[in-house]
C-alpha cells in the first residue's frame, strides 16, 4: 500500500484491518472512506480552538445535527466482518477528523473557493459562509488538501488494483429543507420543533447513491444490486438516489468517475444506529444496531469482490 495512505494528526485516521491469512504485501481489497467522520463534540472543539474568527456560540448545534453519526463505527464493523469471514482479505478505513461545520471534505474545493451560503435543497457548501477570517480559511484549506490527498491515494491503492471503494455516510431521519446561511441554527431549531418535525419527509433506512443528477449510473453495479438485496433481506427499506444523487460537486463523484464501476456511495439513517436520535447533542452509536447494519453490507462486499 502506498506509504502516503497514513493517518495525519487533526486531519484523518487511517486504519488497515487485516485478516489472519492476508498477504501483508497485497493491496487492500476494500476501502471504507468516511469523509464526515468527525462525529464527536471533541472533534468540533479541537478545531474550533485553532480558529481565530468569531463563530456563533450555538454553531455546535449545527455540527451535531449535520455530522455522520455512526458512519465510522459502521465502516469498522463491516471491515471486521469481512476479514473474519474471509481471513485473506484486507480492509482500509479512512476517517476524516475535520468537522464539515467548517470545511466539507466531500466537496471539490480549491484555493479559489470562497465561503458561501447555499439554498435549501442544494448541496451544503465546501466552505460555509461563517468562515470570514482569512487565516482560518487558509488553515481549513490546508487541512482539506491534506485529507483529499490521503483519500485520493487510498482510492488509487484499492480501486486502482481491482478492489472496491465505499463512501460511508449517515443521514438524519427526515429531509429538513433549510438554507445553509447565517441563520442556520435558528432555522434548524424551528424545523425540529415538536409541532413541525413530523411534517418533513421520512427518509429510507438505506439510500444507495448510484447515479449523477443526469441519471448516469456510476456505482459498481454488482455491489449496488447485492447491497440492495442484502439490506432488504435484513429488514431495511432501501431506495436508490432517494434523497441525493451523486453530485459533481462531491469528491465521491470524482472517485466514482475516476474508477468506473468500482465504488458505492450510500447513506444509512442515523436513528437506526443510535439508542435515541437527539439532533442537537452528541450521539453515541449502539454497537448492536451498528452490527445489524454492518452484517448485510459485509455480505454484499464479499459477494462483489474478485
Amino acid at each position: 500500500m502506498n506509504e502516503a495512505v497514513v493517518s495525519r494528526p487533526g486531519v484523518c485516521d487511517v486504519e488497515l484491518v487485516q485478516g489472519a491469512a492476508s498477504d501483508p504485501g497485497a493491496p487492500p481489497d476494500v476501502l471504507f472512506e468516511v469523509p464526515h467522520g468527525a462525529t464527536l463534540a471533541a472533534h468540533y472543539t479541537a478545531l474550533r480552538a485553532q480558529l481565530r474568527g468569531d463563530y456563533a456560540a450555538d454553531l455546535q448545534d449545527f455540527f451535531h445535527v449535520n455530522t455522520d453519526v455512526g458512519a465510522p463505527e459502521l465502516a469498522r464493523a463491516a471491515a471486521e466482518r469481512i476479514v473474519q469471514r474471509q481471513p485473506r482479505r484486507r480492509a482500509l478505513i479512512v476517517r476524516c477528523l475535520l468537522p464539515r461545520t467548517f470545511v466539507d471534505c466531500n466537496r471539490r474545493i480549491d484555493r479559489s473557493t470562497v465561503p458561501a451560503a447555499t439554498a435549501a435543497g442544494e448541496p451544503t457548501p465546501g466552505l460555509p459562509p461563517w468562515v470570514h477570517d482569512a487565516a482560518d480559511r487558509e488553515l481549513l484549506l490546508d487541512r482539506y488538501e491534506a485529507y483529499r490527498e490521503v483519500a485520493t491515494r487510498a482510492f488509487a491503492a484499492v480501486c486502482g488494483h481491482g478492489g472496491l471503494g465505499l463512501c460511508v455516510h449517515t443521514y438524519a431521519p427526515r429531509s429538513v429543507g433549510v438554507a445553509v446561511d447565517a441563520d442556520i441554527v435558528a432555522s434548524l431549531h424551528a424545523a425540529y420543533a415538536a409541532d413541525r418535525i413530523g411534517g418533513w419527509p421520512l427518509r429510507a433506512a438505506v439510500d444507495l447513491i448510484t447515479h449523477d443528477p443526469d441519471g448516469r449510473e456510476l456505482a459498481a453495479p454488482a455491489l449496488a444490486a447485492r447491497a440492495a438485496a442484502e439490506f432488504t433481506a435484513a429488514g431495511f427499506e432501501v431506495e436508490r438516489n432517494g434523497a441525493y444523487s451523486l453530485h459533481p460537486a462531491t469528491l465521491a463523484h470524482e472517485f466514482a468517475t475516476r474508477f468506473p464501476a468500482a465504488t458505492l456511495c450510500f447513506e444509512v439513517r442515523r436513528d437506526l444506529l443510535v439508542p435515541a436520535f437527539t439532533p442537537f447533542q452528541e450521539m453515541v452509536p449502539d454497537p448492536q444496531r451498528v452490527a445489524r447494519a454492518a452484517a448485510p453490507l459485509a455480505v454484499a462486499v464479499l459477494a462483489s469482490l474478485r
